[in-house]
Protein backbone atom coordinates (compact mmCIF):
# COMPACT_ATOMS: atom_id res chain seq x y z
CA UNK A 1 0.00 0.00 0.00
CA UNK A 2 1.27 3.48 -0.91
CA UNK A 3 1.27 5.76 2.14
CA UNK A 4 2.79 9.21 2.57
CA UNK A 5 2.39 11.69 5.41
CA UNK A 6 2.49 15.48 5.33
CA UNK A 7 2.84 17.44 8.57
CA UNK A 8 0.63 20.52 8.63
CA UNK A 9 2.03 24.00 9.14
CA UNK A 10 0.14 24.44 12.42
CA UNK A 11 -0.35 22.08 15.36
CA UNK A 12 1.81 19.37 13.75
CA UNK A 13 -1.21 17.53 12.37
CA UNK A 14 -0.44 14.48 10.23
CA UNK A 15 -2.18 14.39 6.86
CA UNK A 16 -1.98 11.01 5.13
CA UNK A 17 -2.32 10.02 1.48
CA UNK A 18 -3.09 6.35 0.85
CA UNK A 19 -3.47 4.35 -2.37
CA UNK A 20 -3.07 0.77 -3.57
CA UNK A 21 -0.06 1.96 -5.60
CA UNK A 22 1.29 4.94 -7.52
CA UNK A 23 -0.76 5.98 -10.51
CA UNK A 24 -4.05 4.95 -8.81
CA UNK A 25 -6.93 6.63 -7.02
CA UNK A 26 -6.11 7.66 -3.46
CA UNK A 27 -7.57 8.72 -0.13
CA UNK A 28 -6.54 11.89 1.69
CA UNK A 29 -6.94 11.72 5.46
CA UNK A 30 -7.13 14.82 7.70
CA UNK A 31 -5.93 17.67 5.45
CA UNK A 32 -4.95 20.27 8.05
CA UNK A 33 -3.74 23.83 7.96
CA UNK A 34 -1.55 24.71 4.97
CA UNK A 35 -1.20 21.23 3.44
CA UNK A 36 -3.14 21.73 0.20
CA UNK A 37 -0.15 22.78 -1.91
CA UNK A 38 1.99 19.88 -0.74
CA UNK A 39 -0.90 17.45 -1.22
CA UNK A 40 -1.33 18.58 -4.82
CA UNK A 41 2.42 18.31 -5.42
CA UNK A 42 2.46 14.77 -4.02
CA UNK A 43 -0.53 13.79 -6.16
CA UNK A 44 1.20 15.08 -9.30
CA UNK A 45 4.52 13.42 -8.44
CA UNK A 46 2.96 10.00 -7.89
CA UNK A 47 0.16 10.34 -10.48
CA UNK A 48 -2.57 9.93 -7.88
CA UNK A 49 -6.23 10.91 -8.20
CA UNK A 50 -8.18 11.67 -5.01
CA UNK A 51 -11.32 9.57 -4.65
CA UNK A 52 -12.33 10.73 -1.17
CA UNK A 53 -11.21 12.72 1.86
CA UNK A 54 -11.56 10.95 5.21
CA UNK A 55 -11.72 12.94 8.45
CA UNK A 56 -10.96 11.30 11.80
CA UNK A 57 -12.82 14.15 13.50
CA UNK A 58 -13.94 17.71 12.93
CA UNK A 59 -11.35 19.86 14.71
CA UNK A 60 -9.98 22.74 12.65
CA UNK A 61 -6.42 21.40 12.61
CA UNK A 62 -7.64 18.23 10.86
CA UNK A 63 -10.12 19.73 8.40
CA UNK A 64 -8.95 23.23 7.47
CA UNK A 65 -7.82 22.30 3.94
CA UNK A 66 -10.64 19.83 3.24
CA UNK A 67 -12.51 22.09 0.82
CA UNK A 68 -9.53 22.99 -1.44
CA UNK A 69 -8.42 19.33 -1.43
CA UNK A 70 -11.93 18.13 -2.28
CA UNK A 71 -12.14 20.68 -5.07
CA UNK A 72 -15.93 20.59 -5.29
CA UNK A 73 -16.04 17.07 -6.75
CA UNK A 74 -14.56 14.79 -4.08
CA UNK A 75 -16.67 13.99 -1.01
CA UNK A 76 -15.50 14.60 2.56
CA UNK A 77 -16.36 11.72 4.91
CA UNK A 78 -16.94 12.44 8.61
CA UNK A 79 -18.88 10.74 11.40
CA UNK A 80 -22.42 12.02 11.76
CA UNK A 81 -21.76 13.25 15.33
CA UNK A 82 -19.02 15.61 14.09
CA UNK A 83 -20.84 16.72 10.93
CA UNK A 84 -21.90 19.98 12.58
CA UNK A 85 -18.25 20.98 12.98
CA UNK A 86 -17.85 21.40 9.22
CA UNK A 87 -20.33 24.27 9.24
CA UNK A 88 -17.72 26.60 10.76
CA UNK A 89 -14.79 25.05 12.63
CA UNK A 90 -13.27 28.52 13.11
CA UNK A 91 -16.07 29.31 15.55
CA UNK A 92 -14.59 26.83 17.99
CA UNK A 93 -11.42 28.89 18.32
CA UNK A 94 -11.07 31.94 20.49
CA UNK A 95 -10.44 35.25 18.67
CA UNK A 96 -6.93 35.38 20.06
CA UNK A 97 -5.97 32.04 18.52
CA UNK A 98 -7.52 32.97 15.16
CA UNK A 99 -5.55 36.22 15.20
CA UNK A 100 -2.34 34.35 16.04
CA UNK A 101 -2.86 31.97 13.13
CA UNK A 102 -3.52 34.86 10.77
CA UNK A 103 -0.33 36.58 11.90
CA UNK A 104 1.67 33.37 11.50
CA UNK A 105 0.51 32.71 7.94
CA UNK A 106 -0.03 36.29 6.83
CA UNK A 107 -3.52 35.65 5.47
CA UNK A 108 -7.02 36.05 6.81
CA UNK A 109 -8.54 32.84 8.15
CA UNK A 110 -11.35 31.72 5.87
CA UNK A 111 -13.69 28.74 5.83
CA UNK A 112 -15.91 27.27 3.17
CA UNK A 113 -17.90 24.13 3.83
CA UNK A 114 -17.24 21.23 1.42
CA UNK A 115 -19.80 20.82 -1.35
CA UNK A 116 -20.15 17.08 -0.74
CA UNK A 117 -20.18 15.54 2.73
CA UNK A 118 -20.83 11.87 3.52
CA UNK A 119 -21.78 11.00 7.10
CA UNK A 120 -20.07 7.92 8.51
CA UNK A 121 -21.56 5.41 10.94
CA UNK A 122 -19.94 2.97 13.34
CA UNK A 123 -18.70 -0.37 11.95
CA UNK A 124 -19.18 0.82 8.39
CA UNK A 125 -16.78 -0.52 5.75
CA UNK A 126 -15.85 1.89 2.97
CA UNK A 127 -14.75 0.58 -0.41
CA UNK A 128 -12.89 3.54 -1.87
CA UNK A 129 -9.91 3.96 -4.19
CA UNK A 130 -9.36 0.21 -4.28
CA UNK A 131 -9.01 0.10 -0.49
CA UNK A 132 -11.29 -1.37 2.17
CA UNK A 133 -11.50 0.96 5.18
CA UNK A 134 -13.34 0.11 8.39
CA UNK A 135 -14.87 2.84 10.56
CA UNK A 136 -14.74 2.51 14.35
CA UNK A 137 -16.55 5.20 16.32
CA UNK A 138 -14.33 6.20 19.26
CA UNK A 139 -15.74 9.32 20.97
CA UNK A 140 -14.01 11.15 23.79
CA UNK A 141 -11.75 13.64 22.04
CA UNK A 142 -14.82 14.77 20.09
CA UNK A 143 -18.30 13.31 19.83
CA UNK A 144 -17.64 11.90 16.36
CA UNK A 145 -14.01 10.81 16.55
CA UNK A 146 -13.29 7.65 14.59
CA UNK A 147 -10.45 5.22 13.95
CA UNK A 148 -9.97 4.08 10.36
CA UNK A 149 -8.68 0.53 9.82
CA UNK A 150 -7.04 -1.11 6.80
CA UNK A 151 -5.94 -4.71 6.40
CA UNK A 152 -2.63 -3.79 4.81
CA UNK A 153 0.66 -2.03 5.58
CA UNK A 154 2.61 0.79 3.96
CA UNK A 155 5.00 -0.66 1.40
CA UNK A 156 8.09 0.50 3.31
CA UNK A 157 7.08 -1.15 6.61
CA UNK A 158 8.54 -4.63 7.32
CA UNK A 159 5.71 -7.12 7.68
CA UNK A 160 7.48 -9.46 10.13
CA UNK A 161 5.39 -8.51 13.15
CA UNK A 162 2.72 -6.27 11.59
CA UNK A 163 -0.21 -7.05 9.31
CA UNK A 164 -2.66 -4.13 9.48
CA UNK A 165 -2.87 -0.34 9.84
CA UNK A 166 -5.11 2.02 11.75
CA UNK A 167 -5.32 5.79 11.48
CA UNK A 168 -6.13 6.75 15.04
CA UNK A 169 -6.67 10.49 14.67
CA UNK A 170 -6.55 12.10 18.11
CA UNK A 171 -7.75 9.01 19.98
CA UNK A 172 -4.32 7.39 20.41
CA UNK A 173 -0.80 8.80 20.10
CA UNK A 174 2.60 7.28 20.71
CA UNK A 175 2.77 7.31 24.50
CA UNK A 176 -0.37 9.38 24.99
CA UNK A 177 -4.01 9.99 24.03
CA UNK A 178 -6.06 12.92 22.79
CA UNK A 179 -7.18 15.57 25.24
CA UNK A 180 -10.76 15.57 26.48
CA UNK A 181 -11.06 19.09 27.90
CA UNK A 182 -12.09 20.82 24.65
CA UNK A 183 -15.75 21.42 23.70
CA UNK A 184 -17.30 18.06 22.85
CA UNK A 185 -14.66 16.15 24.78
CA UNK A 186 -15.74 13.54 27.32
CA UNK A 187 -13.25 11.78 29.63
CA UNK A 188 -15.64 8.90 30.38
CA UNK A 189 -16.32 8.36 26.67
CA UNK A 190 -12.58 8.38 25.99
CA UNK A 191 -12.05 5.69 28.60
CA UNK A 192 -14.73 3.55 26.98
CA UNK A 193 -13.21 4.10 23.54
CA UNK A 194 -9.77 3.09 24.76
CA UNK A 195 -11.18 0.01 26.48
CA UNK A 196 -13.57 -1.12 23.75
CA UNK A 197 -11.94 0.17 20.54
CA UNK A 198 -8.21 0.51 21.14
CA UNK A 199 -7.24 -2.25 23.57
CA UNK A 200 -8.82 -5.02 21.42
CA UNK A 201 -6.61 -4.07 18.44
CA UNK A 202 -4.02 -6.80 17.78
CA UNK A 203 -0.37 -6.22 18.66
CA UNK A 204 0.31 -6.60 14.93
CA UNK A 205 -1.36 -3.23 14.26
CA UNK A 206 0.61 -0.27 12.90
CA UNK A 207 -0.79 2.96 14.36
CA UNK A 208 -0.64 6.17 12.31
CA UNK A 209 -1.77 8.91 14.71
CA UNK A 210 -3.11 12.40 14.10
CA UNK A 211 0.00 13.95 15.68
CA UNK A 212 3.50 12.68 16.27
CA UNK A 213 5.32 9.54 15.14
CA UNK A 214 3.89 6.21 14.08
CA UNK A 215 3.76 3.45 16.66
CA UNK A 216 2.39 -0.08 17.11
CA UNK A 217 -0.22 -1.58 19.37
CA UNK A 218 2.40 -3.92 20.82
CA UNK A 219 4.44 -0.91 21.93
CA UNK A 220 1.47 1.09 23.21
CA UNK A 221 0.01 -1.82 25.12
CA UNK A 222 3.20 -2.12 27.17
CA UNK A 223 4.38 1.51 27.39
CA UNK A 224 1.42 3.88 27.05
CA UNK A 225 0.42 4.84 30.62
CA UNK A 226 -3.17 5.54 29.62
CA UNK A 227 -3.60 2.01 28.30
CA UNK A 228 -1.67 0.40 31.14
CA UNK A 229 -3.79 2.10 33.76
CA UNK A 230 -6.95 1.23 31.89
CA UNK A 231 -5.95 -2.42 31.58
CA UNK A 232 -5.09 -2.52 35.29
CA UNK A 233 -8.55 -1.20 36.18
CA UNK A 234 -10.40 -3.84 34.17
CA UNK A 235 -12.15 -6.59 36.19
Amino acid sequence: MFVRSIVADAFGTNCYVLAPAEGEECLVVDPGIGVEGRVQELLREHRLRPAAVLLTHGHLDHVYAVTPVCGGTVAAHIHADDRYRLTDPLSGLGPGLVEALEQQFGTRARWQEPDRVVELVDEQVLELAGLSVSVSHAPGHTEGSVIFGLGDLPAAIPADDLDRTVLSGDVLFAGSIGRTDLPGGDPAAMQRSLRDRVLPLPDSTLVLPGHGPATTMARERTTNPFLQNLAADRP
